[in-house]
């Protein structure tokens, strides 16, 4: 083995110097210097990332496919700037769909309603398309799309299925202004084939799995056709949202969605509607629409001390603070490359989009509120209530214990179970939260629906 030379300085030395001069070169002494001072941060920022992995909400990172859980939704609020300059001029490919047979109908022959005024409402020329896939009942469909088309939403695309798909259930909804049905049949399904998502990858975790899964895939290739639809209906933007949810557009002065989205600045593609959750006060509640006024409000609508001192009072017991999703939902402007990203986000095949959050509105979403909605869970999935299978079948974490519960529990074991986890009926409670500002007392909808629903039995649209 070759012997280091020892320098002049080295001999110098004393014994113990001369020994470590030998040992340890000055460039390593220095680097290992440096790494000593460097390992404490090094095992910090490892604790901390130990302590996000026992974090609440925490699912595996989907961002490709916008199915963002709350933890990472509210990290995107704290970090994310809320206006950027520039724009980046649009380019990309076509989504697919094009030869899906459409269905339409006139547009002369509107559904009356009270304020915001037909004429403050059309005398901008902003559109607005929804789109939704839906197996509801005529008559909550069309209660819902009079409620939007209030605030100002032109065009409605309902993929059809189940009650919603019959002869008779589409004949009724396309006598309504501004709807197009698509419903699920061989035409759909040769559109879905040639859908680009297939030939990506930030879809392909959802591929071959079923119930909750198939629908989040069915739902997104949907949304590809929605866009077809919506550039040739001349749309400026576009929204996914489903019948048991409501655009709730405060911050207007009307009470107009169209005003709020007017108010985006032309730099930003997609707003994200942050969602509020319905909460039941009563065990026997069966018109959520109509009777459900008090909401869990979303992170980015909360003083984050708040949030976080209060959140397992929130939760009860519950696996999250939502017991559904709590990303909320974003529309997108009307682009060339527009495609979508998962049910609840959009992207651009040609660039990355800019995005804003809203600082009041909100989607409001009527989830678990009646006991049949709980107890309808155990016919929901062809799985068994076990660990792997609702893992397999269901992506929410609240669904799988849900479907696991409605299976393996009598009637009367359930309704307990929905009376502790998710009645509100304890008015200290209730007025402790709103007091912090995590609940929130709202009767605009409640009241504008109950509005709509009489012009409507009363002219024959829907029953009693």
């Amino acid at each position: 083995m070759p012997v280091r030379p020892v320098s002049a300085s080295a001999v110098q030395r004393g014994p113990v110097q001369r020994l470590l001069a030998l040992m340890l070169p000055p460039p390593l002494t220095q680097r290992t210097i440096k790494l000593l001072a460097v390992l404490p941060l090094v095992v910090g920022m490892f604790a901390f990332v130990l302590f996000l992995s026992e974090w609440p909400d925490h699912v595996p990172r989907l961002a490709e496919t916008g199915l963002l859980d709350e933890r990472e939704y509210m990290f995107e609020m704290d970090r994310a700037a809320r206006l950027q300059d520039g724009r980046v001029s649009v380019g990309g490919r076509r989504a697919a769909g094009e030869h899906v047979n459409r269905v339409r109908n006139g547009f002369e022959n509107g559904v009356e309603w009270l304020p915001p005024t037909a004429d403050s409402l059309h005398a901008n020329q902003t559109k607005v398309a929804f789109m939704v896939t839906t197996a509801e009942h005529p008559d909550q469909i069309i209660l819902w799309m009079s409620y939007h088309r209030a605030i100002g939403v032109s065009f409605f695309y309902l993929f059809t299925e189940g009650v919603a798909n019959t002869p008779e259930s589409i004949e009724r909804l396309t006598a309504e202004p501004g709807v197009s049905i698509i419903p699920r049949d061989k035409n759909l399904t040769d559109a879905h084939a040639k859908s680009h998502a297939w030939q990506e990858t930030w879809l392909s975790a959802f591929f071959n799995k079923p119930c909750n899964h198939e629908l989040f895939v069915k739902q997104s290739l949907n949304m590809e056709i929605g866009i077809v639809f919506a550039k040739e209906d001349k749309a400026d933007w576009i929204l996914h949202i489903d019948t048991d949810e409501l655009i709730y557009p405060t911050g207007s002065k009307s009470f107009s969605l169209i005003e709020v989205l007017d108010g985006v600045p032309e730099n930003m593609d997609n707003v994200i509607f942050p969602n509020y959750e319905s909460l039941a006060e009563s065990a026997d509640g069966e018109a959520p629409f109509m009777e459900v006024t008090l909401f869990k409000k979303n992170y980015a609508h909360i003083g984050s001390r708040n949030y976080f001192e209060n959140y397992g009072k929130v939760q009860r017991g519950n696996p999250n603070y939502f017991t559904a999703y709590g990303n909320g939902k974003s529309a997108a402007r009307v682009v060339d490359g527009l495609r979508s990203n998962g049910a609840h986000r959009w992207y651009n095949y040609g660039r990355v989009p800019k995005e804003m959050t809203v600082g009041q509105s909100a989607v409001l979403h009527y989830t678990y509120n009646r006991f049949s909605d709980l107890k309808s869970r155990r016919d929901r999935c062809d799985c068994a209530p076990t660990k792997e299978e609702v893992a397999r079948c269901f992506i929410l974490e609240f669904d799988r214990q849900a479907f696991v519960e409605a299976s393996l529990r009598t009637d009367e074991e359930l309704m307990e179970f929905f009376k502790e986890r998710l009645v509100w009926d304890n008015e200290k409670e209730v007025e402790d939260m709103l007091a912090k500002g995590l609940f929130e007392r709202l009767y605009e909808p409640q009241l504008m629906l109950r509005g709509i629903r009489q012009s409507l039995v009363s002219k024959g649209k829907i029953s009693e």
